[in-house]
């Protein structure tokens, strides 16, 4: 049985359960008190797990890049943001063309998935010249000049502080208003369960061989004759993409999206996202957003807590904070368990096989295989 859980067969039936699980959960009544706002069924909790599978499929847009490429990147927000407010846009000025509504929809949805394309096209040509530090802060310049148009309203387009909202009357019937909560949850479970298999293959791919050998040995990739900048290139367009498409269902989720989601603070939440689930794991991504995102959303309520409010104020004062609560726990993890919540699972339950070299990077010997 143990055997059939670690093979292949096993992993993707464990994966198939959590996914029909998850299905299912807008039609129980679940209650966990503290975690949950509510039962399962209701929209506010939908919402909230909902948001939560967003951000996982965000997180394991970023895993390409930073846990399989080994690139930091402070701008990987831009790609999200680009999804919301491409989508926003596209929508409102497609609307008054007088097409039919499912027409203008998916028009749109196409043009902005063009747009992630392009855009992390251009970013990847561009901060790839560069390696380590230099990478991540050419990333960043292009995030902080992407925040300074959304502030800005950009030829009137992107709201300023305000932010755009969605033309709710091209956007199906099924995606619109608190009634339709529960499909705008499946929608996020498609949206992550989509995200996880494009990383999926692209990581058993060759080109993922190629880009994971390149992040252990550069040199001796380049060696063999292969070409790092290009397979790297391809896997920053492609997570901006997925990125995108994550931002895509934030906007229908939210009816709206503001100029928080394009700062570099956002990216560095999902590099501690990633830290904190697993760096190098895909179900580390997911773990990290989803525990992330819940601890983010209940730890107001905690911080507020009346048990709480009673301390001394040498305890009270940090503790009423949500935000040191998440940082501590993040030191905890990064402390005591530097592999993450899931890294930290797999060093209890892996076995060890004496199948490969074990003094060679996994990565490079599938390469020179």
């Amino acid at each position: 049985m143990r055997t059939f859980l670690h093979s292949r067969w096993g992993k993707l039936a464990i994966g198939a359960g959590v996914v029909a699980i998850a299905a299912i959960l807008p039609l129980l009544d679940i209650r966990i008190p503290g975690v949950l706002p509510g039962p399962t069924y209701t929209p506010g909790t939908l919402s909230m797990l909902a948001y939560a599978m967003l951000i996982a499929a965000l997180a394991l847009s970023y895993h390409l890049i930073f846990g399989v490429a080994g690139m930091l990147s402070f701008g990987h927000a831009m790609f999200f943001a680009a999804g919301a407010y491409g989508l926003g846009i596209l929508l409102s000025l497609l609307a008054p063309t007088g097409m039919p509504p499912e027409a203008v929809f998916l028009l749109a949805i196409a043009l902005t998935l063009v747009l992630a394309l392009v855009l992390g096209g251009l970013v990847g040509a561009l901060a790839l010249r560069v390696t380590g530090i230099s990478f991540a802060m050419v990333t960043l310049a292009f995030a902080q000049a992407a925040n300074v148009l959304i502030r800005r309203n950009t030829a009137g387009l992107t709201g300023g502080e305000e932010g755009v909202r969605i033309e709710t009357d091209v956007v199906p019937e099924l995606l619109v208003g608190v009634v339709n909560t529960r499909n705008l949850y499946w929608l996020a479970l498609g949206i992550l369960v989509l995200v996880y298999l494009a990383c999926l293959w692209l990581e058993r791919s060759r080109l993922g061989h190629v880009v994971a050998a390149a992040r252990e040995n550069e040199l001796r990739v380049t060696v063999l004759g292969l070409r790092p900048y290009r397979v790297r290139l391809f896997v920053f367009a492609a997570a901006a993409v997925l990125g995108a498409i994550a931002g895509m269902g934030f906007m229908l989720l939210q009816s709206s999206a503001t100029p928080r989601i394009s700062t570099a603070d956002f990216t560095l939440t999902l590099l501690v996202i990633v830290v904190l689930g697993g760096v190098g794991y895909r179900w580390g991504a997911i773990v990290g957003g989803i525990v992330y995102t819940l601890l983010d959303q209940r730890l107001a309520d905690l911080a507020s807590a009346a048990w709480i409010q009673g301390l001394p104020d040498v305890l009270r004062i940090p503790l009423s904070e949500p935000l040191f609560l998440l940082g501590m726990l993040f030191v905890l993890v990064v402390m005591f368990a530097p592999g993450g919540i899931v890294g930290l699972a797999h060093r209890v339950s892996r076995r060890r096989g004496g199948a490969r070299d074990a003094t060679r990077p996994e990565a490079l010997q599938d390469v020179e295989a």
